[in-house]
């Protein structure tokens, strides 16, 4: 039934902007919480959460797409993601569906995405009313500004 080509994306809302990402990257979807800030972090890091015991850093990103703050709203969440500096929890707006993608249909991705640089993209995907953006989570973890 599901081949290598086809990936499920987990998609979200950031700014106007639909983006979506592997959802085996994907640890858990959970609410904001108390964060505590962090003293000289660059400042699309808002802060630093304790999640069961596990301390998660968490990055608006938003901001860090250069596509300006992310308001915190009732549908706002953070995607808690594996990296390899440990766990990040990336801020959006909001969540949307759970997309099948087959990654052969996969385009690349615009130079400039809704206002988004095209480096944090792996590609684009069309489906019959949407494009989502393939996001690099890798490249957005990656510390150099």
């Amino acid at each position: 039934m599901n081949d290598k080509k086809t990936v499920e994306l987990a998609t979200f809302y950031i700014g106007n902007a639909l983006c979506g990402m592997d959802i085996l990257k994907v640890q858990e979807i959970n609410k904001i919480m108390q964060m505590t800030k962090v003293p000289q972090a660059p400042e699309y890091v808002l802060g630093i959460l304790n999640l069961r015991g596990q301390i998660v850093t968490i990055i608006d990103l938003g901001k860090k797409l250069g596509l300006g703050e992310t308001e915190i709203s009732h549908d706002t969440r953070n995607i808690i993601v594996n990296s390899s500096g440990g766990h990040v929890g990336l801020l959006v707006r909001s969540i949307s569906d759970v997309v099948e993608a087959n990654l052969e249909r996969q385009e690349k991705p615009p130079a400039n995405m809704g206002g988004i640089q095209g480096e944090f993209f792996t590609g684009v995907f069309k489906t019959e009313t949407e494009l989502i953006g393939i996001l690099n989570v890798d490249k957005v973890l990656s510390i150099e500004e």
